[in-house]
């Protein structure tokens, strides 16, 4: 086993990358929503670290260990890690996109009861999908995986987050008809919801 590939170039260079990628999208969560709902609002959850989120990170970053020292060609492969690259700094524009167009109507828990400020957006970035959050998240994620030459984490992550989205876009929408009526229907019919294979 060569240990000597976990200080490589290109495990540094991987490794950074996605360290980086996880503190700035957590922390920029974590300020916006201080910014639109004050400080008394806002907790941990925020942040959005699950234990599941958690135990997915910790397996993407055991089988990048393993690969890199059992295969440590299979981490060469440059145009594929920038195609990640590309794809998380992407992810991270839609995202942060969406939470900015859409202010104090963005919150990281479903709105089961209709408040005050919370309005329908459907211009800037919801004028291409419905939920760009979840959108700009799914490229997100998948991209760190893709960033790390992670095979089986890519198609873990991919499959995991879309199946996420799938059933949270149904339960959400479920309530914003209720909240907007005719004028959320006719939305949903004219602009997709931003998550592949969902309607």
């Amino acid at each position: 086993m060569k240990m000597t590939e976990m200080f490589s170039y290109t495990a540094c260079r991987q490794l950074s990358q996605m360290f980086f990628a996880v503190f700035f999208f957590h922390m920029s969560e974590y300020i916006l929503a201080i910014a639109f709902h004050g400080s008394q609002s806002v907790t941990l959850r925020s942040l959005l670290i699950s234990k599941n989120y958690i135990l997915a990170m910790l397996f993407s970053m055991m089988e990048y260990i393993v690969e890199i020292v059992l295969f440590p060609g299979s981490k060469d492969f440059w145009w594929i890690s920038n195609v990640g690259l590309v794809m998380v700094i992407a992810g991270e524009i839609i995202r942060k996109s969406a939470i900015l167009t859409a202010g104090r109507s963005f919150t990281h828990i479903i709105k089961v009861c209709h408040e005050e400020h919370h309005e329908l957006i459907t211009h800037g970035v919801y004028g291409f999908v419905r939920h760009p959050s979840y959108c700009g998240f799914l490229i997100w994620s998948v991209g760190t995986q893709i960033m790390l030459c992670n095979p089986m984490s890519t198609i873990g992550f991919a499959f995991v987050v879309w199946h996420f989205f799938a059933e949270r876009i149904t339960y959400e929408e479920y309530f914003l008809k209720e909240f907007f009526g005719i004028r959320y229907e006719e939305y949903a019919q004219r602009v997709p919801s931003g998550v592949p294979f969902v309607k």
